[in-house]
């Protein structure tokens, strides 16, 4: 079995599953990690590890980069 790592922190389970579908539409299997510990009784929803085949890292990477919108990212000016 191909080894999972992180490509992407979400910051909830929706912004996780928009990732997801991004990496789907490259051909790129992806799964879900909760990344911090939670309590089940919580209603908000936990940080999330959006994981992929290492051996498709900087595949999923490109593909996340390509498809989100720039105005999303956080500029260093």
């Amino acid at each position: 079995m191909t080894q999972m790592v992180q490509v992407a922190l979400a910051e909830d389970v929706a912004e996780a599953e928009e990732i997801q579908g991004i990496l789907q539409a490259a051909g790129i299997e992806s799964e879900l990690e909760t990344a911090v510990e939670h309590h089940p009784r919580a209603v908000e929803d936990a940080p999330q590890k959006v994981l992929v085949p290492e051996s498709q890292l900087e595949q999923a990477q490109h593909a996340i980069e390509s498809l989100t919108d720039p105005d999303d990212l956080i500029s260093d000016a």
